[in-house]
């Protein structure tokens, strides 16, 4: 495209931005309002304060029209719940009395109120927090937060879209309350649900919003016939209202599908796609249905969940096709930023090379930027852009830190056979038992314990010089030490080492890990204040030395148990990395599993008669559409088998996932072939467990019983409560005892009053088995 050939100027716009501030300022904040040390009205200043840089950041690079109400104190599901007064029961006096801390209790839960069930957002590894609903629920509109925000955005000059939840996607993505039937479909409240959005869309009109966004994701995953009738009914009557603004429907994540025709006919004024390669398809089925002539088009070019430049080049070749199908093309991300670090330009320890090709958020907003201005005034308003654009491209693609032949050589040669245990689970299971002679009910933890203040002060002292390597290993041993006696004193039967020397489950691997690169500052958030900063998967992997055996060797030269090897999968991996586009997925995961592969050989070889490979991330990475699951699964499954086969029957394989739907993937699990599997089963009252009986599931697991996302300490009669559930669907011989996942967020004193409330649960439930009763 070398002339303006728009019928407008193209806007630049994006549809959220990262909330946590370029030195993660919000989380101090919260942290520091849940300790006690900052009270609600400085939080409140924080949180302003962080909006107020965001948009003039974004204004800066060039953005025209700026995000509001997309930032939240710990999740904008969690927001939207409180936005339409669906407040559980049990929440409600603690809202009324304080609405600040009666939203962290919604979130965190008391030691009297357990907190909302928390589940990964589509295919991210963002958490959001769980509506609950049911046939009584009573929705109420409160637009306080979403016009304050809008406020300051205009106070300070700034052309403002207010971003919402839509209420199709708010209500698929709820649950039936605590009490309700299980069979209760939450879209059943749509009719009541719409009068509330229809109210605070005239709100912010009112205040000043010129149009509104209403986020549809929901809308990219394989959607019933009646569930497409409720998105026509739903705009139908939101765009129909007389008092309302401009509507923009915003999906993202991949590809329309059935939903683009029910809504490019919808009295709306707008959509937003993604035109990335996950959602490549909406380009051909906007012009099935005739585009969206007299509309708005947001066409989200830049990959809003990777953090490679855009191919300019590419885009405008999109964009330009495109403005023939819309009335008006803007250019945008395929969705909020919240899914990338802050600044590129902050990652002084990486090789200038590699960071000429990274984008992170603020990159982003100026890629966004320069795309509309080429939109608008022809390419040859950004010569300079372009040359560079394609010279960083061409840096990537021709540099040899993206390629090793040995690696490469190695993976192309790996057999179905380098993906079997050399024995059934039968022959496996026994030969286990005999070697561990583990009680009934075993109970173990899935692997970190609490980062203590004096570990990530002994890590920042390494960093900085003030200590030398040799005190921060001693540092290490004192905590591995007092972990293990702690685990002896309770009667945990497997024990783990407690993971002090790991910054993080991914990002500890991939620092040992040729082909990765680490950040220093590419912070991104997960959930609420816990924030992870996702590697960077730049080339071939491959693994130079043993990455755990010297800790796990240590924990068990201290005690008799078993002591778990702990590792990441492959899966995972990627997961939770910044994954190379230039080569498929499969192809990667394999290169990350034969690197592992040998990790867990180094294991056994060192004594370590119980490994876990943790794939927390297995569900989260399936993709929306139905059609392209099995695809996904078999490398995804593959990979797992090829890191773990290689061991002798009498080691025991386990394997963690936690937060996600894993009804939809039971037979997966299966296909892993792992000997002991652990769940978060604790906020879903058993679920899982239920889920894994219906399918017939042969192996021995874990279901959580203790919700370590909570600071609420469970007491024994809960657990022992849990334990019973998860017995009317698994046999006991087959049943572990467990949190739900790492202990690393938590404090000691929760954590020790918890673990010996799980012990106890077990040995009352163990103890009632072996006089017959239960």
């Amino acid at each position: 495209m070398t002339e303006q050939s728009a019928a407008a100027a193209a806007r630049a716009t994006v549809y959220g931005y990262p909330r946590q501030g370029r030195n993660r300022e919000l989380k101090k904040a919260v942290e520091g309002y849940w300790q006690g040390r900052v009270d609600a009205a400085a939080l409140r200043e924080t949180a302003a304060g962080l909006r107020r840089t965001n948009w003039r950041q974004l204004a800066d690079a060039g953005i025209h029209e700026v995000p509001s109400g997309d930032f939240s104190y710990y999740d904008h599901v969690l927001d939207t719940s409180v936005m339409v007064g669906a407040v559980p029961e049990r929440h409600r006096a603690a809202v009324d009395a304080d609405e600040t801390q009666g939203y962290f209790a919604m979130a965190r839960g008391t030691q009297d109120v357990a907190p909302l069930e928390m589940t990964k957002w589509f295919d991210t590894n963002y958490h959001y927090l769980v509506p609950e609903l049911g046939p009584d629920t009573v929705f109420a509109a409160d637009s306080t937060k979403q016009v304050g925000e809008l406020t300051e955005a205009l106070v300070l000059g700034l052309t403002a879209r207010p971003v919402l939840l839509g209420p199709v996607t708010y209500l698929l993505l709820a649950k039936p309350a605590p009490g309700v039937a299980a069979d209760f479909e939450p879209l059943t409240l749509l009719d009541r649900l719409l009068p509330v959005y229809a109210e605070i869309l005239a709100d912010l009109r009112a205040a000043g919003a010129d149009w509104v966004q209403l986020d549809e994701p929901a809308l990219v995953q394989d959607r019933t016939p009646a569930e497409l009738t409720a998105v026509a009914r739903a705009y139908r009557e939101l765009g129909g209202a007389a008092d309302r603004p401009k509507l923009l429907v915003a999906s993202y994540f991949g590809r329309l599908g059935d939903a683009l025709p029910v809504l490019a006919k919808a009295p709306v004024d707008g959509l937003a796609l993604d035109f990335t390669e996950s959602g490549a398809a909406n380009l051909e089925s906007l012009a099935a249905v005739g585009g969206l002539p007299g509309k708005r088009l947001v066409a989200g070019v830049v990959d809003g969940r990777n953090i490679w430049i855009n191919d300019f080049e590419k885009s405008l070749a999109t964009l330009g096709t495109l403005l023939g199908l819309a009335g008006q093309v803007d250019v945008s991300a395929s969705c909020s930023l919240l899914h990338v670090p802050l600044d590129a330009t902050a990652e002084g320890d990486i090789d200038p090379e590699i960071v000429r090709w990274l984008a992170f958020a603020r990159q982003k907003s100026t890629e966004i930027a320069t795309l509309a201005r080429a939109l608008t005034e022809g390419t040859a308003a950004i010569t300079a852009e372009l040359a560079a654009n394609r010279a960083a491209l061409a840096s990537r693609a021709g540099s040899a830190l993206t390629r090793d032949p040995a690696v490469r050589a190695r993976a192309a040669a790996v057999t179905d056979a380098d993906g079997r245990r050399s024995q059934p689970y039968a022959v496996r299971t026994a030969a286990q038992r005999a070697h561990l002679r583990l009680p009934l009910l075993p109970t173990t933890t899935i692997g970190s314990f609490p980062q203590t203040t004096e570990l990530r002060t002994a890590r920042a002292d390494l960093r900085k010089g003030r200590i030398d390597t040799a005190g921060y290993e001693e540092r290490i041993r004192e905590e591995i030490r007092e972990v293990v006696t702690f685990q002896e004193k309770t009667g945990i039967d497997v024990l783990v080492h407690g993971e002090p020397e790991r910054n993080d489950m991914v990002q500890y691997f991939a620092e040992q890990l040729t082909g990765y690169v680490a950040t220093r500052h590419g912070w991104v958030q997960s959930y609420g204040t816990r924030y992870v900063r996702p590697p960077v998967l730049v080339g071939d992997i491959s693994r130079p030395e043993p990455m755990t055996v010297r800790w796990t060797s240590y924990a068990q030269s201290l005690t008799d148990r078993p002591v778990k090897g702990m590792l990441t999968g492959p899966v995972t991996m990627l997961a939770w990395s910044f994954v190379r586009d230039d080569q498929p997925l499969g192809d990667t995961a394999r290169q990350v599993a034969l690197a592992l592969r040998e990790e867990v050989g180094d294991l056994e070889a060192a004594g370590t008669s119980v490994i876990q490979v943790d794939e927390p991330a297995l569900r989260e990475t399936l993709p929306l559409r139905a059609a392209d699951h099995a695809g996904y699964l078999a490398w995804a499954t593959e990979s797992f088998r090829l890191t773990t086969a290689g061991v002798r029957p009498e080691t025991q394989i386990h394997t963690h996932m936690c937060y996600a739907e894993f009804g939809d993937i039971v037979q997966a699990i299966d296909d892993l072939d792992a000997d002991v599997i652990s769940l978060e089963a604790a906020r879903s009252h058993m679920q899982v467990a239920g889920e894994l009986a219906a399918h017939g599931y042969p192996r021995e697991a874990g279901p959580g019983v203790y919700d370590i996302h909570s600071p609420r300490v469970p007491s024994a009669e809960e657990a022992t409560a849990l334990l019973r559930k998860g017995l009317e669907a698994i046999p006991a011989e087959r049943l572990w005892v467990n949190p739900d996942c790492g202990l690393k967020t938590r404090g000691w004193p929760e954590t020790r009053a918890s673990l010996e409330n799980l012990v106890t649960a077990a040995r009352a439930i163990r103890t009632g088995l072996a006089a017959g009763g239960s």
